[in-house]
């Protein structure tokens, strides 16, 4: 049973590492283009992003803290930069 845990807990970290990266991907490309449907689109990675996160943060077994801090890191500057484009 500990390796399924252990594996779901390896495919958590992943699925939120995919999702920061493509939302910092899409906040990138909407606030060079400030589209504003690559803006709403880049909005919504953002919110998955950050699901994603708090799902894998509720769900922590012997996951390094400074995975999720990092993460934290990046969806708040990414967060940032998406507002300052909206303004």
């Amino acid at each position: 049973m500990s390796e399924h845990y252990n594996q779901t807990g390896f495919n958590d970290i992943k699925q939120v590492e995919m999702s920061v990266l493509s939302a910092e991907h899409m906040v990138g490309k909407a606030t060079r283009s400030m589209d504003e449907e690559q803006l709403e689109a880049a909005t919504n990675a953002l919110n998955d992003a950050k699901a994603q996160l708090h799902r894998a943060m509720a769900h922590q077994t012997g996951v390094d803290q400074a995975f999720f801090e990092m993460s934290q890191e990046l969806i708040a500057k990414a967060d940032h930069q998406l507002k300052e484009a909206k303004e």
